[in-house]
C-alpha cells in the first residue's frame, strides 16, 4: 500500500472516533449537563478533522469544517449560548461533517443542503453574542507568500481578529509561550492562542527561532519556537489571560508577568528565515540580517517559561498520563492471534492429558515444566483478550441521538440515562450489540412510554425515562433497558397471539410466558404501521442476535410501572475457565464464574418439595435442587443428591444447586459456537474440545434454571415456538 494511503486510512479511523466524540459532546450540551471541557472537546473534534483533512487536500471537507469550527469557537468563547435551537443546528452540522468524511473515503454519500446549513452556521457566528466577531470566510485554498529561492514557503500569519482601532496604551502583561511537541501532535497551534490574546487588547509578538536547527536536522514533529507577547490590556486580570491557555494546559510552557515598558508599535515581527538554509561545506556560514529590537530577550522568555513549568508539576503529570502511546492494528491480525492462542490452549491441554496418562510423577521435571507452560499460556491468553476488550461506550454513545430522533417522531418527551459505559467486553460482542440495542430502545420509547398527555393523566411526569445500563455479573455482561412507562398489556398480547395462531384460545399461560410472546416472528402490538414500528420485525431479530452471541434475553414488566429487558451475554467468545463434570454418559463444562462452591450434601440436608422437587439446606438457607441430567432430558426422574452438588448463582433465579455425577477437574477451554456448527440446544451455551480430543458441551447455567422454573406447567408446542 502507498504510505500516504496508509496514513489516510489512519486519519479516517481517527475521524470515526472524533465524530463519535463530537456527537456525544453535543448531546451532552443539549441536556444541560455539559461544561467548558465538553465544549472544548467538541471544538477539538472539529478542529482535528479539519486539520487532518487539510493535510490530504480534502478542500470541501476543510471548507465546511472551517465554518463549523468558527461557530464552535463562538460557543467556546461564550459569545454564543448553546441553547436547544443552537444545538439542533450543530447536530445537523455534525451529520453533514460525517457525510463529508464518508465522501472523502470514496462512498457515494449524498451531500445536500450544505448552502443552507452554512448560512445558518454563519448567522449563528455573526449574531450569537454582544461581542460576536464576523466569521472568517472559508478558505478557498492554502495562502502562501512568494516562494524564496531555497524552496521554503513560510505561512502568512495574521492577527486581524483583534480590535483594529484599539489605542496603544501602556502594556500590562508579558506572555512567554513555548509549545511542546505534544501540542502539535494534538492538532493545536500557536496562532489561535495569539488571536485569542489579541481580542483582549493590542499585542506585540516576537518569535525566538534560536533553537531551530538546520533543515537537514529538522524534526517535522518537533517544537523549536518560543513566543513572547506583550499585551496592552489595563482592565484584564491575569486569570483571564491564563484562561486562554487552558485549552493547551500541560502541552506547553508559559508564563504571564506584568511589565511596564511600552512598545513602539503594534505589529508582528516575522522571524528571519535565513538561518534555516543549510550551508554547503565549502561556503562560509551566512550572516543573518539584523532583526528589530526584541520586546523581551529570548533567554528571558525561555527562563520565564521554564519557571512557569516548574510551578505546574500536576498539570505536567496529567498530560503525561493522558498521552500514553498507542498503536493501531488491523482487527484481522488480532483475530488471527486470538485463534492461535486458542489452539495453543487446546494443545497445552492435550499435552498435559497425555503426560498424565503416561504415568509421569507430578514432581518430575516434565510435569513441573508443563505447569509452567500452563501458567504462561494463561498469561498469554489473558493479555490477548485484554487487547480485544473495549468499553461499551462505543455502542452507548450512539443511543442518545437515536432516543432524541424517535422521541421527536412519536411526539414524546424522553430522557435517556446511561450507566456503566466503562464496562468492558470483547470487541466481537460489542460490534454485534448495536442492532439489538437499537431495536429495543426504539420499542421502549414507542411501545413502552406513554404520551405526555397520558402520563399527566396518571400522575406521572410528562418526561419519560429510559435507562440503559451495563454491568458485570457472574462472569457475564448484563445490559438492562428499562423504562417507566405503561408496561406490557398482557391481555392485548394474548389476543394478538390467539389471532395469529401462536397459542390456543384456552391455553393457560403465566405472565412470563405471555411476555415472551412478543419475541414471536411477525408479532407486533402497534395499531398502525409507522416509520418507527408496526411491521412485526424487531424483537424476534433481537432474540436471534442475542442467542447467536451465546446470550439470552428476559423480561420483567409491571403494568403502569414499566418494563425491564435484560440481556445476558458472555464477556468473550474465545475462552473461559470451566469445571469439567460428568452427567450420565456426557461430559459437560460449567463456567467457573457461575459456581459459588462444590459440596456433597448429607441426606438430612435434602428436603422434598412437592411430588418430584427437592431443596437443599445450605447454612440455614433452602435453595432449589436441579438434576442436570433430568433438566437436559437424559433421565426421567430427578436425583436425590447421590452425586456431587454445585452451588451456582444465576442472574435470573438467584442461588441453585446443580446435581452432577462427578467432577473431573478445572480446565481452561476454548469456546466453539454450537449454533454455527450444529444447531441451538436449550440449556447449552457452546461447545469445546477437551485435552483428549473429545467434544464437551458448555452448560448455560441461567438457561438450565429457567428451564427448571418452566418445567411445572409444560408449554404447548405452539408456545414453544414463541418462547
Amino acid at each position: 500500500m502507498d504510505p500516504m494511503e496508509a496514513i489516510k486510512a489512519t486519519f479516517f479511523q481517527e475521524c470515526d472516533e472524533l465524530l463519535g466524540d463530537l456527537e456525544a459532546g453535543l448531546l451532552t450540551l443539549e441536556t444541560g449537563d455539559g461544561d467548558s471541557e465538553t465544549v472544548n472537546a467538541v471544538f477539538r473534534a472539529v478542529h482535528s478533522v479539519k486539520g487532518g483533512a487539510g493535510a490530504f487536500g480534502l478542500e470541501p471537507l476543510v471548507r465546511f469544517a472551517h465554518v463549523f469550527e468558527t461557530t464552535m469557537d463562538m460557543v467556546r468563547s461564550g459569545a454564543l449560548a448553546p441553547d436547544p435551537d443552537v444545538i439542533k443546528v450543530l447536530l445537523r452540522a455534525a451529520d453533514h461533517l460525517a457525510d463529508h468524511v464518508s465522501v472523502a473515503k470514496g462512498n457515494d454519500t449524498p451531500l445536500s443542503g450544505e448552502e443552507g446549513l452554512v448560512a445558518e452556521l454563519e448567522a449563528l457566528s455573526s449574531g450569537g453574542g454582544v461581542a460576536a466577531a464576523a466569521p472568517a470566510p472559508a478558505p478557498a485554498g492554502p495562502v502562501v507568500m512568494d516562494e524564496p529561492d531555497f524552496g521554503f514557503s513560510p505561512m502568512m500569519i495574521s492577527l486581524d481578529d483583534g480590535p483594529a482601532d484599539a489605542p496603544v496604551g501602556v502594556p500590562d502583561w508579558r506572555v512567554c509561550f513555548t509549545p511542546k511537541d505534544v501540542m502539535y501532535r494534538n492538532a493545536n497551534d500557536a496562532l489561535p492562542l495569539m488571536r485569542e490574546l489579541s481580542r483582549l487588547g493590542p499585542v506585540v509578538v516576537e518569535c525566538d527561532i534560536d533553537q531551530v536547527p538546520h533543515l537537514d536536522a529538522l524534526d517535522p514533529l518537533g517544537a523549536y519556537l518560543t513566543w513572547t507577547i506583550i499585551l496592552t490590556a489595563p482592565d484584564v486580570a491575569r486569570e483571564r489571560i491564563l484562561d486562554v491557555f487552558e485549552f493547551v494546559d500541560g502541552d506547553c510552557l508559559f508564563s504571564v508577568e506584568p511589565v511596564e515598558a511600552a512598545p513602539s508599535e503594534v505589529s508582528f515581527v516575522m522571524p528571519d528565515l535565513e538561518p534555516l538554509i543549510p550551508t554547503a561545506p565549502d561556503e562560509p556560514e551566512p550572516v543573518a540580517a539584523a532583526a528589530p529590537a526584541p520586546v523581551a530577550a529570548p533567554a528571558a522568555a525561555a527562563a520565564a517559561a521554564t519557571a512557569a513549568a516548574a510551578d505546574a508539576p500536576a498539570a505536567e503529570g496529567r498530560t503525561s498520563e493522558a498521552a500514553a502511546p498507542t498503536i493501531r492494528v488491523d482487527l484481522d491480525r488480532v483475530d488471527r492471534l486470538i485463534d492461535l492462542v486458542g489452539e495453543l490452549v487446546i494443545n497445552q491441554a492435550m499435552l498435559a492429558q497425555r503426560v498424565m496418562e503416561s504415568g509421569v510423577a507430578r514432581s518430575s521435571n516434565i510435569a513441573l515444566g508443563l505447569d509452567d507452560l500452563e501458567q504462561l499460556t494463561r498469561e498469554i491468553q489473558d493479555s490477548v483478550m485484554a487487547i480485544r476488550a473495549q468499553p461499551v461506550k462505543s455502542v452507548f454513545q450512539r443511543m442518545p441521538r437515536l432516543a432524541r430522533e424517535v422521541a421527536a417522531m412519536t411526539g414524546k418527551r424522553v430522557r435517556l440515562v446511561t450507566e456503566g459505559e466503562g464496562t468492558e467486553v470483547d470487541k466481537t460482542v460489542i460490534e454485534r450489540l448495536a442492532e439489538p440495542l437499537t431495536h429495543m430502545l426504539r420499542n421502549s420509547i414507542d411501545h413502552g412510554l406513554e404520551t405526555p398527555e397520558e402520563r399527566r393523566a396518571v400522575g406521572k411526569p410528562e418526561e419519560g425515562v429510559v435507562k440503559l445500563a451495563a454491568m458485570h455479573r457472574s462472569g457475564r455482561i448484563v445490559i438492562e433497558i428499562s423504562d417507566d412507562g405503561k408496561g406490557i398489556n398482557r391481555e392485548r398480547v394474548r389476543d394478538i397471539a390467539i389471532k395469529r395462531g401462536l397459542i390456543e384460545a384456552d391455553a393457560s399461560l403465566s405472565d412470563e410466558e405471555i411476555d415472551n410472546l412478543i419475541f414471536a416472528p411477525g408479532f407486533s402490538t402497534a395499531a398502525t404501521i409507522s416509520d418507527v414500528s408496526g411491521r412485526g420485525v424487531g424483537m424476534d431479530v433481537v432474540k436471534r442476535s442475542i442467542q447467536a452471541l451465546g446470550g439470552r434475553i428476559t423480561i420483567v414488566s409491571k403494568p403502569g410501572v414499566g418494563s425491564t429487558f435484560t440481556l445476558s451475554l458472555p464477556l468473550t467468545l474465545a475462552v473461559l475457565d470451566g469445571m469439567v463434570v460428568t452427567v450420565g454418559e456426557q461430559t459437560l463444562v460449567v463456567p467457573i464464574t457461575a459456581i459459588v462452591e462444590t459440596l456433597q450434601p448429607k441426606p438430612g440436608d435434602i428436603q422434598a418439595l412437592g411430588p418430584e422437587g427437592f431443596v437443599l439446606s445450605v447454612r440455614g438457607v433452602y435453595v432449589p435442587m436441579i438434576d442436570v441430567a433430568e433438566a437436559m432430558g437424559w433421565t426421567d426422574s430427578a436425583s436425590t443428591g447421590t452425586g456431587v452438588t454445585l452451588l451456582v448463582e444465576s442472574g435470573v433465579g438467584g442461588l441453585a444447586a446443580l446435581t452432577v455425577d462427578a467432577i473431573q477437574g478445572q480446565r481452561q477451554v476454548v469456546i466453539k459456537s454450537l449454533e454455527l456448527n450444529y444447531q441451538q440446544v436449550d440449556g447449552i451455551a457452546a461447545a469445546t474440545i477437551l485435552g483428549d480430543g473429545r467434544v464437551a458441551l458448555i452448560l448455560d447455567v441461567d438457561a438450565i434454571i429457567s428451564l427448571r422454573k418452566r418445567a411445572a406447567p409444560q408449554p404447548s408446542p405452539q408456545l414453544a415456538i414463541a418462547s
